[in-house]
């Protein structure tokens, strides 16, 4: 049953919406998301009690959730006037953050994820310019449309991919970077950083057969240097386990799991260490010159 749970990439929005509610729920919350558990539902809760490991996902969510609305800050104290959340998800940042009511944020999903929102929300008012698009990104003619829009009406723009690109082939990826490269105003792009480190360990047995309906394909050996081979380079990056170290919110392991975790770690040559410290995070990417 558990392997069934996740029938389409669009069921993991549900997934990471249950987790940001679970968080909002902590007496330490490191962020309120009052709208995520009307979003997440029974549903997403479902996904997430049949998740393999799930304490991992948890922890991901929330570590992740912080760098990105930090980087949204940092965008907007730096000019950006438009954001373009590409596979946005269930995603309420236009609710939740102290936003400037002039800054335009667009949110682009399937059709019946859009439809979803809009239903679900229609009663809560956001603290910025927010319009919903209804598109199939992987169809490049319409995402070129889309695209071609959005350009025309921002000066500096920001495009938002959180927890997309993962589930996207590396031509896919390339595809979309050199699209988003070719517009002229969209200047930063937040886009989700794994190392090979990383594919080995979300690509385990149990989690592919879990993830088997939205398997995860984005694993270039060089992260860096793919983006960089498509006209983006690295402006600013930030790591899940740093960040956990700075707000001091290291994953809920089960006992087992914490001891083997201490015993690796000790085990484990600095380089090992390293590597793992900087194993997945987030980068805001920037064209370059």
């Amino acid at each position: 049953m558990a392997d069934a749970m996740i029938g389409d990439v669009l069921d993991t929005a549900f997934w990471i919406a249950h987790y940001r509610a679970v968080e909002t729920k902590r007496p330490d919350a490191l962020f309120r998301d009052p709208l995520a558990g009307v979003l997440a539902g029974e549903r997403g809760e479902k996904i997430a009690r049949a998740a393999p490991a799930g304490f991992w996902t948890a922890w991901t969510v929330v570590m992740r959730t912080l760098i990105i609305d930090d980087f949204i800050r940092w965008a907007i104290s730096d000019g950006v006037d438009l954001i373009l959340n590409l596979g946005a998800g269930l995603d309420t940042r236009p609710y939740r953050l102290d936003l400037p009511e002039s800054l335009v944020w667009i949110e682009a999903d399937y059709p019946r994820m859009i439809s979803f929102k809009e239903e679900r929300l229609k009663a809560e008012k956001p603290h910025c310019k927010l319009e919903r698009v209804a598109v199939d990104l992987a169809n490049v003619d319409e995402r070129g449309r889309l695209l071609a829009s959005i350009d025309a009406r921002g000066q500096k723009i920001l495009a938002l991919t959180e927890g997309v690109i993962p589930y996207l082939s590396e031509e896919e990826v390339g595809a979309l970077a050199d699209d988003l490269r070719s517009r002229e105003h969209i200047r930063y792009w937040i886009a989700e950083y794994s190392s090979p480190e990383s594919a080995k360990y979300r690509n385990r047995r149990p989690t592919r057969r879990y993830m088997q309906n939205a398997p995860f394909k984005f694993a270039p050996k060089d992260w860096f240097g793919f983006f960089q081979a498509h006209g983006w380079r690295s402006k600013d990056v930030r790591y899940l386990m740093d960040e956990a170290m700075r707000c001091k919110r290291m994953p809920d392991l089960p006992p087992l799991w914490r001891i083997l975790f201490v015993v690796f770690g000790r085990l484990s040559s600095p380089a090992r260490r390293e590597r793992l410290r900087k194993m997945s995070g987030y980068v805001v990417l920037e064209r370059s010159a």
